[in-house]
């Protein structure tokens, strides 16, 4: 019999195959396997909280246990950086809009609970006009240290929240998948919102956006002045532009405020603010009360930073209140 090459190509690949050992198969695994994290209940410390309103909750079973969540620690008699970092904060709720406390859960826990009783931090989320979602907790300060420990979020010698190195880093995830990260609380609100609101969601709730970079702005760097205006200002303050949501910010707009008070007085007030509601400066006083007694915090500004964001704001108020000439006139 003549055997064709074709067969004796399949016999060939035949005994081959043949020839390798089985191995079975491991099936799939199961969704409720591919959940599983090491980041669960034998992690996280399920420990008793007290809500602003004076409700009790536990940590893991209550707060975070299949949620997507940002959770930073706080003070409120912090007169520097933890006004900021909740100024961002809400930045970052009135983005997300009605998702927060439906798949988005913000959580800010005192670091001085023997001062932030529930009454205190309900206080000072009025004062800052925090909504449905946002909870501020209080609890025992052995039971906060220890969160704070198992967080990544514990500075060896913090004592009741009285020093200023505490940690800025704020954590968020998605309990459920088990996905982790600190992020900066002076990050862009955008880039949390988007990173709360769609990455940590798997991009379940992404929106179809149309393209058209035709139409694209020029991108320019920012200065030095503008920088400093979006990192440690535009989370109180606006300048001529509106918050999100079509809001102004919890403290007076900034348009035209380098022509509106005395630059000696303005540039301490950008310094040491702290020291001039110490010494009960009447403007200071002035502004204190008008905006809903929340202090402007101390942003350890230098002599430079301080030119720089005055001319920033000065550039930005000719800018805006300059007439743009009719279109086919000089």
């Amino acid at each position: 019999m003549t055997w064709s090459w074709r067969v004796l190509l399949a016999l060939a690949l035949a005994l081959f195959a043949a020839s390798i050992p089985f191995w079975p198969v491991k099936a799939p695994p199961s969704q409720t396997e591919e959940a599983a994290t090491p980041w669960g209940a034998d992690y996280f410390p399920n420990i008793p909280l007290l809500t602003q309103d004076g409700d009790k909750v536990r940590f893991f079973d209550d707060l975070i246990k299949d949620k997507v969540v940002a959770i930073n620690f706080i003070f409120t008699g912090c007169t520097d950086s933890c006004p900021v970092e909740t100024a961002r904060l809400r930045q970052v709720q009135k983005i997300l809009g009605d998702r927060v406390g439906k798949d988005v859960f913000l959580y800010s826990i005192s670091i001085d609970p023997y001062n932030d009783t529930p009454a205190t931090l309900k206080r000072y989320a009025e004062k800052f006009g925090i909504g449905p979602g946002w909870t501020l907790l209080t609890g025992e300060p052995e039971d906060i240290e220890q969160l704070r420990r198992s967080l990544g979020l514990y500075i060896e010698g913090l004592e009741n929240g009285r020093s200023k190195d505490h940690n800025l880093s704020l954590i968020i995830g998605n309990q459920a998948t088990g996905r982790w990260m600190k992020a900066s609380p002076f990050e862009s609100p955008y880039i949390l919102a988007d990173r709360l609101g769609n990455s940590l969601h798997n991009w379940k709730q992404a929106r179809a956006m149309a393209n058209d970079y035709a139409q694209a702005p020029e991108v320019r760097p920012p200065s030095s002045g503008e920088q400093i205006f979006r990192t440690r200002c535009s989370s109180c303050h606006t300048l001529g532009d509106a918050e999100p949501g079509g809001q102004r910010g919890i403290g007076p707009d900034l348009l035209g405020v380098t022509r509106q008070r005395d630059p000696l007085w303005l540039s301490r007030w950008l310094k040491e603010p702290d020291q001039m509601l110490a010494q009960k400066d009447p403007l200071a006083m002035l502004l204190y009360e008008q905006y809903n007694r929340l202090a402007m915090p101390n942003m350890r500004l230098g002599d430079a930073e301080v030119g720089a964001l005055m001319s920033y704001m000065e550039e930005e108020t000719t800018r805006m209140q300059t007439p743009v000439a009719e279109s086919g006139k000089p």
